[in-house]
């Protein structure tokens, strides 16, 4: 009998608490949401189930124990292993073709970085938050969720869970987020109008432009070594044609793997008595605000370009709204925004594919500018 009032006490159910009740209804809603609403289902849901796992009291199945989880995260997060290898699969999948055919949407993606700034500025300046804290929470506006794992498990690791729901939380709602800002900066005419054809471009170039792009934006900022040269090296052996084997498995098993790992050590870093905090709430506040005004700078960019550029070569503004790193699905969200206020003639998804893959970029150098400054 002593034996049997052992067990109950050291039981989940005999230590289960409201927290932990609270943390399941987090999980399972991102659960939810991932299969009936299709939200990053890849992502969200090893996210849900690893917010269920580290949840179960005596379990020892955070991110922070010394159990299998734990180990995942001790060896892919904390030596900063898997972002890079997502980012190595994310370049094996990436055609730079459209940016590299209208290369003025290379500044797009660039401002449309604001929002990291912004956010990081206010966290410390308006809330208080230290430089390093207010950076991994500024990086949620590049909506770049390895990204923004990569920065805050270096910079402030106690706030990655918070920060990393919040990053993929975000690029799941940009069908939601986005088309409003949209409307309101842009007028009926500027939505309106038809971007010319892209310059053609060579197979050389495209072979080239990996290499160029990891020599330039490496020795420019050393610390987004990682991100960037992973990024260039996947597309350097999607665009060689002669690594097939090498593209399929870093653009398929291997990402598919990595995700896994990524999303359920990243899910149970959220404990009920590390994520249930006012902190949390102004993680996610300051997080929308980054990605608000990261969409608000690309599109005011490309209204700014505009005012230099002859009527035949303008750009429609909203593409810079695409230059989150949100990709495919910020330039699908443009498409369609623009599709449907010009009643079908007008349809830019492939110039908007240009800022969004130049916002990978983008949101990779930010990181890189933080490390150097704040590691």
């Amino acid at each position: 009998m002593e034996a049997f009032t052992v067990l109950i006490q050291q039981s989940g159910l005999a230590n289960i608490g409201w927290d932990n009740l609270f943390m399941y209804l987090v999980a399972g809603t991102l659960i939810f949401l991932a299969i009936s609403k299709r939200y990053e289902p890849l992502l969200l849901i090893p996210i849900g189930f690893g917010i269920l796992l580290a949840n179960f009291p005596m379990a020892d199945m955070s991110s922070y124990g010394d159990g299998l989880i734990g180990m995942i995260y001790a060896g892919g997060i904390k030596t900063e292993l898997l972002p890079p290898i997502i980012f190595l699969g994310v370049g094996a999948l990436t055609d730079f073709r459209p940016l590299l055919g209208r290369p003025l949407t290379f500044l797009l993606g660039a401002a449309a970085q604001l929002g990291i700034f912004i956010a990081a500025l206010g966290a410390a300046y308006l809330f208080g938050f230290s430089p390093q804290e207010a950076a991994s929470i500024g990086i949620i506006g590049g909506a770049d969720g390895p990204t923004s794992i990569f920065l805050s498990a270096q910079l402030a690791p106690h706030l990655l869970g918070p920060v990393a729901l919040a990053a993929y939380s975000y690029m799941a709602l940009v069908p939601i987020l986005q088309p409003p800002v949209m409307r309101l900066l842009t007028t009926k005419k500027e939505r309106a109008i038809e971007m010319g054809e892209p310059i053609p471009v060579s197979e050389r170039a495209v072979i080239w432009f990996p290499i160029c792009t990891a020599a330039v934006t490496v020795l420019a900022v050393p610390s987004s070594a990682p991100l960037i040269g992973m990024l260039m090296f996947g597309n350097l052996i999607r665009e060689s044609g002669v690594t097939d084997r090498l593209k399929k498995t870093a653009g398929g098993s291997l990402i598919d793997i990595v995700t896994i790992f990524l999303g359920l050590s990243v899910g149970a870093t959220m404990e009920a008595e590390r994520f249930l905090a006012t902190q949390t709430l102004m993680v996610f506040g300051l997080g929308a605000i980054a990605f608000i005004f990261s969409t608000a700078g690309g599109i005011l960019f490309a209204k700014l370009i505009n005012l230099f550029l002859p009527k035949a070569r303008r750009i429609n503004p909203c593409i810079g709204a695409a230059g989150v790193s949100a990709v495919p699905m910020a330039a699908r969200v443009v498409q369609k925004f623009v599709s449907d206020e010009t009643n079908g003639k007008v349809n830019p998804l492939m110039a908007a594919m240009g800022p969004n893959v130049a916002g990978v970029i983008g949101s990779a150098m930010a990181a890189g500018v933080f490390l150097s400054l704040l590691k």
